[in-house]
């Protein structure tokens, strides 16, 4: 497992702390308190982990968010002040993996990464390849295929797409599918499980047939062959 933690922090006290600690915890540890370098320190470099502030001079962290997430897949953790629904909720379509608001205690904070690094597994032997009806998906090259066309997805929506192909025929409730793609830990609402049920169906259905994700009424949902 890769322990290297960046933290992409404007708060030069608050970034230390954290570093303090997470150095303590056995984590090797690298600080920017600036977005543009910060982003840059993303790319350029393999990070198990990234801490990033909203709110950063030069560049934001929703915009270092996106643009890291376009081209890797390194969990992210966004930290910031901000505790509404909304701003939780472009915080984790931006591509952040997780949210902690300020002011936390750094118990939680462990806590977070430590069940963000368990979530990240890779595919075991005899799972690279996952296909239902004409879908099919690449685990290693994290590609999805309708036929031959590349469908492109976020990273949350790519997530849920691979629980339903791993649960076929099996109905997952909203806490479990909640659960499997943004953490048991998560503080996001079940409802946002409904949204992006919604995103994954307008990407992938056609208007004359049969959504591949079916909704079943008082229990949650389903990909049936």
């Amino acid at each position: 497992m890769n322990k290297r933690i960046l933290i992409i922090e404007d708060e030069a006290n608050l970034a230390r702390f954290i570093e303090l600690d997470l150095t303590h915890e056995g984590y090797e540890v690298c600080v920017s308190h600036d977005g543009r370098e910060g982003l840059e320190m993303a790319l350029s470099e393999d990070w198990g982990l990234i801490l990033l502030d909203l709110m950063l001079p030069n560049l934001n962290g929703m915009e270092v968010c996106r643009r890291v997430r376009s081209v890797k897949q390194t969990p992210i953790i966004m930290i910031t002040a901000r505790d509404s629904v909304f701003d939780r909720v472009m915080g984790l379509d931006s591509g952040a993996d997780d949210y902690i608001v300020k002011p936390f205690a750094i118990e939680e904070l462990l806590a977070r990464i430590r069940a963000l690094f368990r979530r990240v597994q890779l595919p075991s032997e005899g799972e690279q390849i996952l296909t239902f009806k004409d879908l099919t998906v690449d685990l290693n090259a994290r590609t999805v295929k309708k036929g031959d066309e590349i469908i492109e997805l976020t990273k949350r929506e790519y997530d849920l797409l691979v629980t339903f192909l791993q649960n076929i025929n099996i109905v997952l409730t909203r806490d479990t599918l909640l659960n499997k793609v943004w953490g048991f830990d998560t503080e996001v609402e079940t409802n946002v499980v409904d949204v992006y049920v919604r995103y994954l169906r307008h990407k992938l259905d056609e208007n004359d047939k049969e959504s591949y994700i079916q909704t079943v009424r008082g229990a949650g949902y389903v990909m049936r062959p």
